[in-house]
């Protein structure tokens, strides 16, 4: 039997609540499908910041790379030293974030069911941001040939490996921005001739933001940079159900982090009252990762008994509050790893 060793992060705010409710989850999976995942507690955050100075210690850093996989909780205002050195220095170039709506979520339209494949690693969010003088400030949005060709063969690819509409949608502003957006739209066309089998259109940022809102069920896999994927899927989010039902994937050729889209919310942090499906379905991705990684059919396996037994826990209204029901955080993901253990899917 493969152990996996997993680093973990739990966060800030809600993030050790959502990650204690995942990692009950995890463990029920691992019961029912003989999986062994050894766990690697890794410090990050705000927390960690005050108590030890830095956000991000070298000693957190060694056991990420010592991992598999790292699944993270939410990260509160040292986000920027966390996530997104990790995602540079793991060169975590595709954010994936799959939006679909579930039961018992209040959504207008059932059948959303899209995917967000987000450039991970320049645009403006390099950080590349100067003062001159006291008046003026300049921010360098950074878009490169390479990073645009393999964000646009992942989201090709990712087209073809769901059950989609095997459309792919970029997203820019070409007719503003026409230097960087002008070379992420042109590679994008380029790459979308060697997928036939796939159709391919594009939006302008404002434009897609609107038919987001008026028909999101259209919408298949959405490849776009790095800032206007992150502010687009929070967008989408709201018409599942809002953040905490949006799991977020980091994907490299070599590693990957799994968490949750959202923030550490610390206003209710404490209260057992925080979704946890973000970060539950977020280890459902992980499992799936590390069954295309390592061909383990258990992991596939997994992932898809964490799935059915999230719509049966949603069906039963054994939810938080967010959902309609009366349970805590802890609590809906205990009725999910009951699920699991009486192998519903």
């Amino acid at each position: 039997m493969t152990e996996y060793k997993i680093s973990v992060i739990e966060g800030d705010g809600i993030g050790p609540e959502l990650t204690e409710a995942t990692l009950k989850v995890l463990a029920a999976a691992q019961a029912r499908f003989g999986l062994k995942l050894k766990m690697l507690e890794a410090e990050a955050g705000d927390t960690c910041a005050q108590r030890r100075g830095v956000p991000l210690p070298e000693d957190s850093v060694q056991k990420i790379k010592a991992s598999h996989a790292c699944l993270k909780g939410p990260v509160g205002e040292t986000a920027a030293d966390v996530i997104v050195k990790l995602r540079l220095m793991f060169d975590l170039y595709a954010n994936l974030r799959p939006l679909k709506a579930y039961p018992a979520a209040a959504v207008a339209w059932p059948d959303i069911d899209m995917i967000f494949v987000r450039e991970n690693t320049e645009d403006v969010y390099k950080g590349l941001e100067f003062a001159i003088g006291n008046d003026t400030t300049i921010c360098l949005r950074v878009i490169t040939r390479k990073n645009c060709e393999r964000i646009a063969r992942k989201a090709f690819e990712t087209a073809r490996l769901r059950n989609g509409k095997k459309k792919v949608t970029a997203i820019h502003k070409a007719n503003v921005m026409r230097v960087t957006d002008g070379l992420f739209a042109s590679v994008c066309r380029e790459v979308a001739k060697r997928y036939p089998d796939i159709a391919f259109n594009e939006l302008y940022v404002d434009a897609a933001s609107m038919r987001l809102i008026k028909e999101p069920q259209d919408f298949d896999v959405l490849v776009t940079c790095n800032m206007f994927g992150d502010i687009l899927s929070d967008e989408a989010a709201q018409l599942i159900g809002g953040l905490g039902m949006a799991p977020g994937a980091n994907i490299g050729d070599d590693f990957a982090l799994f968490e949750p889209i959202h923030g550490s919310a610390p206003n209710r942090a404490g209260k057992q009252t925080a979704n946890p499906l973000s970060m539950i379905l977020a280890g459902k991705m992980m499992f799936e990762w590390l069954g295309e990684k390592y061909d383990d059919a258990k992991c596939v396996k997994a992932a898809e008994a964490i799935e059915t037994a999230v719509v049966a826990t949603l069906r039963s209204g054994d939810t938080v509050p967010d959902l309609g029901g009366k349970t805590t955080t802890l609590g809906m993901a205990e009725a999910i790893a009951a699920a699991l253990t009486k192998k519903t899917g």
